[in-house]
């Protein structure tokens, strides 16, 4: 079974470095808690060895889903783990999601690129995603994605707000 590759992207009108700590800031994390679909992110670890931060963040689906997703999956039990490692030498991070349940009928993983562009920076998204369900993986897989657009849109705006001090 072959799985969805996708490509999300994200400009920010500030510098590299002050898009790079919003990512790793704990205080963003708690901000970002009002965007729709996700419950709030509860940051379960967070280090910082030289040029590398790694954290693990619990997320919690909150969306709608159809009768036929919630007929294979209990909407409750939507939870799971995204462990990040971002690099701050080459500013990309390995991001790899972990299904606090469903763990064999889900996989997820994607690398995250900063680079400086002339306007400001610009954050792309690549990764694959694998769902097994009988007759319906493609389905699933096609509604993910689209809510990962969705959320990562929702997402730019409120890191912008966040980096042109909106947050106070």
């Amino acid at each position: 079974m072959a799985a969805v590759q996708f490509r999300l992207e994200q400009r920010f009108a500030a510098h590299l470095r002050a898009v790079e700590d919003a990512f790793v800031d704990p205080e963003v994390l708690a901000h970002l808690a009002g965007l729709p679909g996700l419950g709030r992110p509860e940051l379960l670890d967070r280090s910082e060895d030289g040029s590398l931060v790694r954290q693990r963040v619990r997320y919690r689906f909150e969306g709608h889903l159809s009768h036929t997703v919630t007929s294979v999956v209990d909407p409750a039990r939507l939870t799971w783990v995204e462990e990040s490692a971002l690099d701050r030498r080459t500013h990309e991070t390995e991001v790899l999601v972990l299904p606090d349940h469903y763990a064999d009928r889900l996989r997820c993983r994607a690398t995250v690129v900063l680079a400086g562009v002339a306007d400001g920076v610009t954050r792309v998204t690549e990764g694959d995603l694998r769902v097994r369900a009988p007759l319906l993986a493609s389905r699933v897989e096609r509604a993910i994605v689209a809510g990962l657009h969705d959320h990562v849109a929702a997402q730019a705006a409120a890191v912008q707000a966040w980096l042109d001090g909106d947050h106070r």
